[in-house]
């Protein structure tokens, strides 16, 4: 789209006035906008104003200049892989490591590992209905549908009872 004022450059600047009711859409060039009197600030990443703002932060300067002695990694590195370089990262990065720990850990300061939160213990009738459809899985793959019939009729037994 071209600039509506000097129909010269690209328009970058698009504006939405009303007036009287009536919205009217205006699309100037940069020049043609700083000449009405129009300021606007330049397009930041927020790549860049959350990197601004983290090394504004107290303590972030020197993780920035934290080096692990043995591999040579930086704190940043790891936050930008997600990996750590060796064993002794865990020390060198102790305390700043232990909140990525705790938000990844759901509040435990320390691995826990993946783990179900509590054991289901099935009935006996559910556990039968289980092995049967295994049973009855493995029938049909190895095509054997004698026995797939036989399993299916148990199966229909045991959902009636």
């Amino acid at each position: 789209m071209v600039c509506q004022q000097c129909k010269k450059h690209p328009a970058t600047v698009h504006l939405t006035d009303l007036v009287k009711g009536e919205k009217r859409e205006r699309h100037l060039c940069e020049h043609c906008a700083a000449t009405e009197g129009i300021s606007f600030k330049q397009h930041v990443s927020i790549n860049e104003v959350l990197n601004s703002f983290l090394m504004t932060q107290a303590g972030v300067q020197e993780l920035i200049k934290m080096r692990c002695p043995d591999c040579g990694m930086s704190f940043v590195e790891f936050r930008n892989q997600g990996l750590l370089g060796c064993p002794k990262d865990y020390d060198v990065f102790g305390e700043a490591l232990a909140a990525v720990v705790q938000r990844a850990q759901e509040g435990a300061t320390h691995h826990t590992g993946k783990r179900p939160g509590q054991t289901v213990k099935l009935d006996p009738r559910q556990q039968r209905r289980l092995e049967l459809q295994r049973e009855l899985r493995a029938a049909v793959e190895r095509e054997d549908y004698e026995r797939a019939a036989d399993l299916r009729d148990r199966l229909a037994e045991l959902d009636k009872a």
